[in-house]
């Protein structure tokens, strides 16, 4: 199957899924190919090209992928923001910059239309809760005022205190043994 075929099934419901794991199975020798359709007119396509980069981000695509958190449809917003976060899921070490990262996060969380949306940026920004007092503060203020309880509940699990909070917490320097 060509790639042009490939990325067109994408944008077929009942095909979709088996064009992504065909995409998928390319590793990272797909990579130009997702690239060259982030701009797709077809939401789907571009819903699997994030979720392709989440699995072979490479430091050459960053940008592409904080453009995509401009995307008009929500559920692409959702996987490029998962694609920034989420480390389980790379094959390689691809780290985004935080300095980079996080200003965007940071108002997806708080001006985002869609829920969902927003759940995920909290998700990135608590990533930087430890290291930035911006991203305290963003996500504190998003406990007070987010519509969704949803989304106030996940921001309370990356403030101090939260659960997530307490799990990613840098561990302290262990004390060398005494001979």
């Amino acid at each position: 199957m060509s790639d042009a075929a490939i990325i067109e099934e994408l944008a077929v419901p009942h095909r979709e899924r088996q064009a992504f794991q065909r995409l998928l199975a390319a590793g990272a020798r797909g990579l130009p190919l997702v690239r060259a359709n982030l701009d797709h007119a077809n939401a789907r396509v571009r819903y699997y090209c994030a979720r392709f980069l989440d699995m072979f981000l490479e430091p050459e695509a960053l940008g592409e992928l904080l453009r995509m958190l401009d995307d008009p449809d929500a559920a692409v917003r959702a996987a490029s923001l998962h694609a920034l976060a989420c480390d389980r899921c790379k094959q390689g070490a691809c780290r985004p910059d935080e300095r980079l990262v996080l200003p965007a996060a940071i108002g997806l969380m708080q001006t985002d239309p869609d829920a969902h949306v927003r759940a995920h940026a909290v998700g990135l920004v608590g990533l930087s809760a430890h290291t930035r007092p911006e991203a305290v503060e963003a996500l504190r203020q998003t406990q007070l005022d987010d519509p969704s309880p949803a989304v106030r509940k996940k921001s309370a699990w990356y403030l101090p205190g939260g659960p997530i909070y307490r799990r990613t917490a840098p561990k302290p320097p262990r004390k060398p043994r005494p001979d």
